[in-house]
């Protein structure tokens, strides 16, 4: 089944919660009406962005089915050492923004949960996730032939335009001579 959240969710949703357009949680997420109400509270009223709501149901659900195939059934279950064991897997498939998307996604909806009392401890705020830093910008930097030609392309006929081929000449972005 498709989720409007985003992602193949697949348990259907517990009593008195009412899905719409094929919603339902993953089991792992639904072991009780309580949860389960709790899950959709933090997909719906805690977050606003429908594109991080979509980006955080697709890792939730991930996680869920990764749980799923190792065995774990039970929310209560999910440690530490598990979420460490997934974060080390994703690496293997996915960049390393993918994985920190991931685990944040995954840090908040358990913060949500103990917060709501349905788990003990966040099992996801002790995993350290890669690191990534990005070395070079996308800001372009002008040539000093294209700094010469911007500069020379100024009228400087008048106050206005010698005051900003000015300004333009004594800015950082403009490459030393």
């Amino acid at each position: 089944m498709q989720c409007a959240i985003g992602g193949a969710l697949q348990a259907p949703p517990p009593a008195g919660i009412r899905a719409k357009e094929g919603v339902a949680l993953p089991a792992l997420f639904a072991p009780d009406p309580a949860t389960a109400k709790r899950v959709f509270e933090f997909f719906t009223a805690n977050i606003r962005n429908p594109h991080t709501r979509r980006a955080y149901a697709k890792a939730a659900a991930s996680f869920a089915l990764w749980c799923e195939a190792l065995g774990l059934d039970q929310l209560r279950d999910v440690q530490p050492i598990h979420v460490a064991a997934y974060v080390e897997e994703l690496q293997g498939r996915v960049s390393a923004p993918t994985v920190k998307l991931q685990l944040a996604a995954l840090r908040m909806l358990f913060d949500w949960l103990v917060i709501g009392q349905a788990m003990p401890t966040n099992p996801a705020s002790v995993v350290r996730g890669p690191r990534h830093s990005v070395k070079k910008g996308k800001t372009p930097v002008l040539t000093a032939d294209e700094a010469r030609d911007l500069l020379e392309s100024i009228n400087t006929g008048s106050v206005v335009s010698e005051r900003n081929g000015r300004i333009i000449s004594k800015t950082s972005i403009l490459p030393k001579a």
